[in-house]
């Protein structure tokens, strides 16, 4: 069972080699931990992972989540993941010691989910929910929604969820309706629908505390007037006694993938008895929500570079298994004399695998380099470092969240079609995957919302200063890249990308400065390919750089096969993916306006 989901010698490469996991701990907040901790630590997940995940991820998928008089029926091992995630640090793992948590490096934390994630897409989810919930009130809360929420909700007894979609609004946050009337006695009244609520409900927690946005009666309009309560499920009084707290499960929402991970719909004060409490200051919910969701969007990316991996090390290891057909000889001739070959020698099964080889293993070091730059951010004390990965972690985050979750589908696709019509059938896993990843590139924000906020608020931040850092960071690697003879033609490469990018930036911010917005950003989605496709050109020649270097200099932790893997996808990736820049380039200099609504109807 070793790899049949994950290869964990990548996961550590990446982790310590690449992206140099060692240089974070010496941060003061992460003193007390040390690689050999660490290494336990992601051991111990792993080995979790394989006992207590893996083995019911298909069953989880063929005996979902359902509903049964008012209350949402889930498999049984969402309670060993909850109880299991209290003990074993899972949820509190990021958390402060006062808090209760082992104040782990995020990198350390994204490495560990990522095992779960593979193993399991459908149960770590209702932990993720918790700790986000939990980080909300730790941040923003006062002591007493501290001390009667957190440490239940890090033990795992209770879960936790954020409540923001409405039927009504969608992602459309501005016309929220769920109203909060004050009380006399502290605490808000609150009603109102909140829709698509992941891991909403179960019956192996014994509260849910539910972070909702609401609008205070009286408050404006639009975003400005939203803030933020803690609606628990049940509500705890001064003796911890639990009463309910009119909040109604209306629904689960039945889903083509990720079936085992519950997806409710949740009403608050039909008997007009649901009790809210603010969270911080009124008005100011919204703003405190995304505070959060760089985490948030980091493990969407995580969660879609996770189950990429999967699909690859299952369609990987049929491809070791399967004989079909013969190779092709020289002359264009095959035997039919000689015996089947292993599918794994024909070259398009080739090219299937190490594009998903390029996506997994590409996407995993995008989401640990946001980890890093995450942890440098929080931690640095110079104020100029500080800025510099907060930053560098805002540019990133909307490709971070979107190429794993848009590739990643590619990718699990090419999985698919690897088995052939049993890539097709429920006999194997690849299908259900391709179904899982499905969700990805619509948490969190979908693709459209990610691609403006890329193109119309990150690259424009600061006068284009993260721009510019990001630039530096590229270069650098350019830099290095180009001492290898191996590397310098790719070095080049990503360097005329660079300038390219430069180029189709430029055009596009020309329609910004007219004040023409709507066509600045009405190419934003295939901005995004562009740029993420360039971006992930960086992070294989990063990897190829260590690669060599660790080849030339004889430090070898790992097999001289595992680092010519490396090279040779850096060289697959820009071969196969990296030239799409120019075509992108092309739609998106190209003058004729064709998805903007006119006079003319064209879908009739």
């Amino acid at each position: 069972m070793a790899n049949e989901y994950i290869d964990i010698e990548t996961l550590k490469y990446l982790l310590y080699d690449v992206h140099e996991l060692e240089d974070v701990v010496r941060q003061d907040r992460f003193k007390d931990h040390d690689k050999e901790s660490l290494n336990m630590f992601i051991d111990s997940v792993k080995e979790f992972s394989d006992r207590e995940l893996f083995p019911y991820i298909k069953e989880m998928d063929e005996h979902p989540a359902y509903y049964e008089d008012g209350k949402v029926i889930v498999h049984k091992q969402v309670d060993v993941i909850m109880k299991k995630g209290g003990e074993m640090g899972l949820i509190s793992g990021t958390f402060d010691y006062d808090a209760g948590g082992l104040q782990l490096p995020m990198m350390v934390y994204t490495a560990s989910a990522f095992i779960q994630d593979a193993a399991n897409n459908h149960l770590p989810g209702y932990l993720g929910l918790t700790i986000g919930s939990a980080e909300l009130i730790v941040h923003f809360g006062n002591a007493n929604l501290n001390d009667t929420y957190v440490p239940k909700m890090l033990s795992g007894a209770w879960g936790g969820t954020m409540c923001l979609t409405e039927p009504q609004a969608g992602s459309s946050l501005s016309d929220v309706v769920t109203k909060a009337i004050p009380s006399d006695k502290g605490h808000y009244k609150i009603s109102g629908q909140k829709i698509f609520i992941s891991g909403g409900d179960h019956q192996y927690a014994e509260n849910m505390v539910h972070l909702v946005l609401a609008r205070i009666e009286g408050a404006p309009q639009g975003t400005k007037g939203i803030s933020l309560f803690v609606v628990p499920k049940k509500r705890p009084d001064k003796n911890g006694d639990l009463t309910p707290n009119d909040v109604t499960t209306v629904a689960d929402f039945q889903k083509m993938g990720q079936r085992g991970y519950c997806t409710t719909h949740l009403g608050f004060g039909d008997k007009d008895d649901c009790h809210g409490w603010l969270v911080g200051e009124a008005h100011q919910g919204l703003k405190y929500m995304f505070m959060m969701m760089n985490a948030a969007r980091i493990a969407v990316g995580r969660g879609a570079a996770a189950i990429t991996m999967a699909a690859y090390q299952a369609s990987l290891q049929y491809a070791k298994e399967r004989p079909q057909g013969r190779k092709l000889a020289s002359d264009g001739k095959k035997n039919p004399e000689q015996g089947q070959t292993l599918i794994i020698n024909h070259p398009d099964v080739r090219r299937m695998l190490l594009l998903q080889k390029a996506v997994a293993e590409g996407s995993l070091s995008l989401v640990l380099l946001a980890s890093k730059y995450f942890d440098l951010k929080e931690t640095l004390q110079d104020k100029d470092e500080k800025e510099k990965y907060g930053l560098l972690l805002e540019l990133i985050i909307p490709m971070v969240k979107t190429y794993p979750s848009e590739m990643g589908a590619q990718a699990v696709s090419n999985g698919v079609q690897v088995l052939g019509g049993y890539g097709f059938c429920s006999d194997f896993i690849l299908q259900q995957y391709h179904r899982d990843i499905r969700i990805f590139s619509i948490y969190e924000g979908t693709t459209g919302i990610q691609s403006q906020d890329l193109l119309g608020r990150k690259l424009l931040m600061e006068n284009g200063k993260a721009l510019n850092l990001l630039t530096n960071e590229i270069m650098q690697t350019i830099e290095q890249a180009s001492k290898y003879d191996e590397l310098k033609k790719y070095a080049a490469k990503l360097g005329d990308k660079l300038q390219l990018a430069q180029k189709v930036i430029g055009f596009l911010i020309g329609f910004a400065q007219k004040g023409d917005y709507e066509r600045f950003l009405s190419d934003a989605t295939p901005f995004m390919e562009f740029f993420s496709n360039i971006t992930m050109g960086w992070v294989w020649l990063d990897i190829a750089c260590h690669s060599k270097n660790a080849l030339i200099t004889a430090q070898k932790k790992y097999t001289e096969e595992f680092y010519e893997s490396k090279i040779h996808t850096m060289k697959f990736y820009f071969k196969y993916e990296l030239p799409k820049t120019n075509g992108l380039a092309d739609i998106l200099m190209n003058e004729e306006i064709l998805t903007i609504a006119g006079e003319q109807e064209v879908f009739n």
